[in-house]
């Protein structure tokens, strides 16, 4: 698929996650990976052997970190942007990470999945994070490639969750981070089709709201919700909760991922 204009500018910095055991080129300007890519991938259940595919991957940030954490598994990158893509691609080398990354809109036909070698069923977890910004309550980005990254349309969500049901295989599993005054679009679009859904408020600071929800979904299952006990990322003192900071270091995994 084209790449539709989405270019970003040509200067690159290299950066450090997972304590610096991953190493990322990512445009200096522009939607740029952080937390939310390394929360998304601690959150994630997966095993060596598994077809695993990341949704809208960027510069490959946490899909990467999940194979960084889950050697053997099957990763393909999914991107919309080419040159995004690309720098993806170069990343997983970099990094000595086997992975595939393929330019498609996550929102596209199953048989333009199919014909990028992603058929229905094929896949045992998905992980995305979606822009899930509203448009409306939200002024975009001047740069096209930070405003895709971020904004989101009335039907961006329905749209991504759709295309993970139809990619994964029956109890396979769909992990996403979104904006946390949106869980109830989130629950109600996940009951078409997924089950056994899980939940992990994410807060900046112990006296505000949620800022993030992690979420795990199954699809077919049958469990009932389950809210878990809330991430907290900075502490009373303003210094990075302890769980967070091991999380971010690719030191510990999150219970979304342990079950």
């Amino acid at each position: 698929m084209a790449e539709t204009g989405l270019r970003g500018p040509d200067t690159t910095t290299e950066d450090g996650f997972l304590g610096g055991r991953l190493r990322l080129r990512q445009y200096a300007t522009g939607h740029r990976a952080g937390h939310d890519a390394i929360l998304l991938a601690a959150s994630t259940r997966a095993k060596a052997g598994d077809r695993v595919v990341e949704f809208g991957a960027g510069v490959g940030a946490a899909g990467l970190a999940l194979a960084r954490r889950v050697a053997g598994i099957d990763l393909v990158m999914v991107e919309i942007a080419a040159s995004l893509a690309e720098l993806a691609s170069d990343n997983a080398a970099a990094n000595a990470i086997a992975a595939r990354t393929v330019v498609l809109d996550v929102a596209g036909s199953a048989e333009a999945f199919a014909a990028a070698g992603l058929p229905p069923d094929s896949a045992d977890a998905v992980l995305m994070n979606p822009p899930f910004h509203d448009a409306v309550r939200h002024r975009g980005s001047p740069d096209p490639v930070r405003q895709a990254a971020h904004l989101a349309t009335a039907t961006t969500l329905e749209a991504w969750v759709h295309a993970a049901r139809r990619l994964l295989k029956s109890g396979g599993t769909l992990t996403m981070i979104w904006r946390a005054d949106g869980l109830a679009e989130v629950l109600s679009v996940l009951g078409r089709g997924f089950g056994s859904v899980m939940v992990q408020p994410v807060h900046g600071n112990a006296d505000k709201s949620a800022i993030r929800i992690l979420v795990r979904a199954t699809k077919g299952g049958r469990a009932p919700l389950l809210l878990l006990p809330s991430l907290l990322l900075n502490g009373p003192s303003e210094q990075p909760d302890p769980v967070a900071r091991a999380v971010l270091a690719g030191e510990q995994i999150l219970p979304l991922a342990q079950s």
